[in-house]
Order: structure tokens, then sequence, then C-alpha cells
């Protein structure tokens, strides 16, 4: 057999530049760009897990405290909740202060948890209670502590405090939660194995609809996999826009799409820093003559850096889905009633013939890399998310100062997440585009021109504004009584 030789051409006698350079490059492209750990990392110490840890985190569904202790992981902290049978929640370091012994193999008492080990029981804020195996006149109660969070119940979700006692600030009250009155919160959970920031930003990347939830990308399918995937309404590219918003604390995207009859639909989804979000209406219902209410509130909780929960709540009344196309039984652990593809559950050939954004996101890697990242112009919000919280870790951002005083007033807050359209005559294409992002940034001022109105009051008031802008565009249904 002759033997094969190869002749071998220095890199620097490649060809670099031009059309042919970019033709069969893969060699080249072995460069390994270390993760973004400023971001991504969330660990006890590090500059964004400290910022974390400023803020009430959700860390399980109640549903999933039943009589027994359940381990769990938040922050890359091991960590142990249930409920007591008093009915009070706790959140307690997992491995017993005495030996180390788990506490997910407690023993659940009247007010907290027995170590199973040697029976030391601590009360939900981590004192010691009992050490039954220690004589009586033992110190140990004076000296020894179980690591605790603050920790409560609202709606089916668990919220604990894993920052410092003296910094603990109350629990956000977005309006949106109590509006409008028919409002169902109903709490759910998906699991991501993979970084938080990568699961985050995505609801930035608002182009991406168009493409990856409209049937582009599904290829040799059938209904049955494909149901739920398009979301019909959101197949055209919006003129897209973002601003940040909040002093620094929040970005939101402004989404502007045509539609028939003169019409105009302004779609604002907001993200308040460091880690919560609301979303709009979830079905084509969106894109009618109403605005100002929420179809879900998510919370993108760490696990550890190389996985993430979204915690959060389905909002089902009858102004965001007038139609019924919600589904509260399809909405819980691990799942969600809004499009296939939003958790891990279908076998690998299902993801590959019709993907969505589990899929997507988790393709990215452990650790999406960002240096390796080529971006255009879609992901200007996904950069400009990123230099925000930057820019929050160095010191240049200073709290929202309308949130803080809302808050301290025991009131509840604005959001600026909303679905309007606007009656809107079309213009020739590149002028409509500048009008569509004009109206765009009127209707964020709207939403905006609301902060200081009381929330039994904001609905109307921003009603009113809408009407400013188009001259009277009027909404599907009355405003709620």
């Amino acid at each position: 057999m002759n033997a094969v030789t190869t002749k071998i051409v220095p890199a620097a006698q490649q060809v670099t530049s031009g059309e042919k350079g970019l033709s069969y490059r893969g060699y080249y492209k072995h460069d390994l760009v270390k993760p973004d750990y400023e971001l991504t990392s969330t660990m006890h110490g590090t500059p964004m897990g400290e910022y974390m840890r400023r803020f009430w985190q959700p860390v399980c569904l109640s549903e999933e405290l039943k009589d027994l202790p359940k381990a769990i992981r938040i922050l890359g902290e091991d960590l142990v909740a249930y409920r007591d049978r008093s009915g009070n929640i706790g959140v307690l370091h997992r491995y017993c202060a005495h030996r180390g012994a788990s506490l997910e193999y407690g023993i659940i008492g009247e007010n907290g948890i027995r170590c199973c080990y040697h029976g030391w029981a601590y009360g939900n804020d981590g004192r010691l209670l009992e050490a039954p195996c220690e004589p009586d006149d033992s110190r140990l109660k004076k000296t020894v502590c179980q690591g605790a969070y603050p920790a409560f119940e609202r709606d089916g979700l668990v919220f604990a405090y894993m920052g410092p006692s003296e910094m603990q600030p109350p629990f956000p009250e977005f309006s949106t939660f109590t509006y409008p009155k028919d409002n169902r919160l109903v709490p759910f959970s998906n699991i991501y194995p993979c970084n938080w920031l990568q699961v985050y930003e995505n609801i930035m990347d608002h182009m991406h609809t168009a493409v990856l939830h409209n049937r582009m990308v599904v290829s040799g399918t059938d209904d049955d996999v494909a149901k739920n995937l398009s979301l019909e309404g959101f197949g055209d590219m919006p003129v897209m826009q973002w601003e940040v918003t909040r002093d620094g604390n929040g970005i939101v995207f402004i989404a502007g799409r045509r539609l028939p009859e003169d019409k105009v639909w302004i779609r604002i989804t907001e993200m308040i820093f460091p880690n919560f979000l609301q979303i709009g209406s979830l079905f084509c219902t969106g894109g009618r003559e109403r605005h100002g209410t929420t179809g879900m509130t998510r919370w993108n909780v760490p696990v550890d850096d190389e996985h993430m929960i979204i915690f959060g709540y389905r909002h089902f009344n009858s102004e965001v889905d007038p139609d019924g196309l919600g589904c509260e039984e399809d909405c819980g652990v691990d799942k969600i009633d809004f499009l296939d593809g939003q958790v891990g559950d279908r076998t690998y050939e299902e993801g590959q013939r019709a993907p969505g954004d589990w899929e997507a996101i988790v393709s990215q890697g452990k650790i999406a890399s960002h240096g390796a990242e080529n971006p255009g112009f879609s992901d200007t919000g996904v950069y400009k998310l990123r230099k925000q919280l930057r820019d929050i870790l160095a010191g240049k951002v200073k709290p929202y100062q309308l949130y803080d005083r809302l808050l301290t007033e025991g009131k509840s807050l604005p959001i600026y997440t909303q679905d309007t359209v606007l009656n809107i005559p079309e213009l020739p294409t590149a002028l409509d585009r500048k009008q569509i992002l004009d109206l765009g940034k009127k209707v964020l001022a709207a939403m905006q021109a609301g902060d200081e109105v009381d929330a039994d009051e904001r609905e109307e008031f921003i009603r009113r504004e809408m009407d400013k802008i188009d001259g009277g565009c009027q909404p599907l249904r009355p405003a709620a009584e």
C-alpha cells in the first residue's frame, strides 16, 4: 500500500480574506473562549451571586412541599425546604450543623425540623431548639445555629431571601398580580440544564418568534408533533427597538407590527433586573384592540452555574385570554401550557423536527460562550441587557427610587409590559417603519406616565393616554370595573 503524503501549508500562507477566505474555516475556529463568568456565575461571593441575593427568589412550588422535606439547590447552595405542621415554611442549609447529615431525611415537626441522625431540632429561623443526645447543661443552644433563610408562600410559589438580613427588602407586589379583578395566578416551573443568563436574555431576542415559533424550522413533522408550535400573528418580522428603563434597572423591547385594516400592534415586554420579567398576551389575541395586562410572570433562577429553573405565574383572566385558549391544568412542576418546546419532555427526534426555546437555548452549551458570538442588529437587546448588568455590578447604576419608595409605602408596582392595537393609516414602507417606531415610543411613554398613578386608577389613565395617540382607539371590552 502506498503511503499517503500530505503537503502542509503554513497558516500564514492560507487565504484569510475575501470570499474564498470564509470557506472551510473549521480548523481555524477552534479557539477556546472562556465563559463570561462576570455575568453567568451566581455562586456565593461572586458579583452576580451577591446581586441576586439582594432580592426575593422563588425556590420551589408549594405543591412540592408535602409531608416530607424537599432537597433543593438555588444559587449554588444545597438547601432543604419544608412546610412545618403549623403551616409555616422553612428554607435551611441542607446539611445539619452537628455532623452534616442531610436534613432531606429530617423529621418535620410542629415548628421546624429535626435531624434524623442525633435528633437535633431546628426552628424555621435556624435556632437550635433541642439536642437530645447532649447533657441538660449543654451550651450548644447558645452557640450553634443552622443556616436558614426567611421564606414564605404566595399563590403557589415559595420565596426565600438569601442575602444579608440587614438588607432584606419588601416583597415586590406588581399591580398585574391583582389586575384585572378576575385574574388568577397559576404557578409553574420550567427546568433548563444550562446557565440562567442564556435563558433570561432569550426574551430580549424577540425576533426569534418569527422564525422558531412559526414553523419555519419544522421539518418532516405532523400536526401531532407540531401542535401549539405556531404563534399566529407573530409570523411577520417586527419593527424592533429596545429601551433601558427604571434608571438603568430594567429594559424593554418594543415590537411593532403592521396589521390589516390600517392597524398597528405595539407589543412591549419588560425585564427588571436581576432576573424578573413579565410577558403580555401569549396567543394571537394579543393583536386586538386592548392593552395593559400580563400573560406570564417569570423569575429566571440559577440552580448553579450550569442549571437553572424558570419559576413563574401564568395569568388567567378574561382580558389577556378572551378566547380561553390557556389551560390551567397544563401548568405546574416543569410544565407550561404555552407552546411545545418549553421543557425537556420530548424525544430527541421530536425536538429536532420541531425545536422550541428549550432546544435552541440548551443547545448553546452549559454556559454559552459570548466571545464566540457574531452579533447582528437583532441582538441589540441582548447586548444592552448584558451592558446594564455589567454597569449594575460596577456600581454605575443606583437602585430605582420610585420602585423603592412604592415598596416602602406598601403600594403595588407598575410595569410596562402590554399589547396595544392602534388605528393608524399605513404609509409607504420606509415611512411606515419610522411611524411604527415612533408609535412604540409613544406607547411606552404612555405606560411610564402612569407610574405615579394609584394602581386602581392606572388602567383608565393609560387608556386615556392611548386614545390621544390614535385619536380614539377603542378597547376590545370595557375596562375592568
